[in-house]
């Protein structure tokens, strides 16, 4: 961690980790499906992306979207994607899982975490779902997960922010707290100064419209929520950049 600091950049295509690292990212959460929230992404993303960057890079292991409790047979899913992306050169994984009365499901997380050793684990947003947080961050800390990524349980890492910064004087550094959720370069110093986190994540992305010349208005590819079929969303050179400094100015 240089600088005092680590920003964490969520990306879900080789030219948003690119961009992200040129803005002076120093770690990638690799994704697909960044519009459910992220879910685990293909060998080839992965594959390419580390071929193209050389900051750490963190795979995503999320069968689908939707809650945090998992089938027997989404768990095998689980396992296996866990396996390839540690095959294919990921340098950490994200993943996490419940129980259905919002607990953590630590039986399954000793299972996932034992086929992702020796790797680095951070346990993803599913934390902002849980019925206690405060238990639920011993539980995390027991189990040996490296980092909680979280919202403060609210809709932004701003509204949650009273949350975050107890978790973080909760933790007494036994495990990383890293705000995000609606990181922006209008919130970030408040969000770092207000909760006493030393990283954060963002996706600091911005609109690029579609190459195609040819557009047909009618046809849509995804259901009725789905992105626009013309425009796509990557992360910006110069937000991160921003962010950057900003984080540089706080801490």
């Amino acid at each position: 961690m240089s600088d005092g600091f680590l920003m964490e950049v969520c990306v879900d295509s080789v030219e948003s980790a690119i961009n992200a690292e040129r803005g002076g990212a120093g770690r990638l959460e690799l994704c697909s499906s960044l519009l459910e929230g992220g879910i685990t992404p293909s060998i080839g993303l992965l594959r390419v992306v580390k071929q193209f960057v050389h900051i750490p890079v963190y795979s995503m292991i999320r069968p689908r979207g939707g809650d945090f409790l998992y089938s027997d047979r989404e768990v095998e899913v689980m396992k296996v994607d866990i396996e390839l992306m540690k095959s294919q050169g990921a340098d950490g994984l994200v993943l996490g899982a419940l129980t259905e009365d919002g607990r953590i499901d630590t039986e399954l997380c000793v299972e996932l975490l034992s086929v992702c050793r020796p790797l680095p684990v951070t346990f993803h947003r599913a934390f902002d779902m849980v019925r206690d947080p405060v238990v639920a961050l011993e539980t995390l800390i027991s189990l040996g997960f490296e980092r909680v990524l979280t919202s403060g349980c609210d809709i932004s890492a701003l509204e949650g922010l009273p949350l975050i910064k107890r978790m973080v004087e909760q933790a007494k550094g036994r495990i990383a707290i890293m705000p995000g959720g609606g990181v922006s370069e209008r919130n970030l110093q408040r969000i770092l100064e207000g909760s006493g986190a030393q990283e954060f994540h963002c996706s600091a992305r911005c609109n690029r419209d579609s190459n195609m010349k040819f557009r047909n208005p009618h046809v849509s590819m995804g259901a009725s929520l789905s992105a626009p079929e013309y425009g796509l969303k990557v992360a910006d050179v110069a937000k991160v950049r921003a962010l950057n400094a900003i984080a540089k100015n706080t801490l």
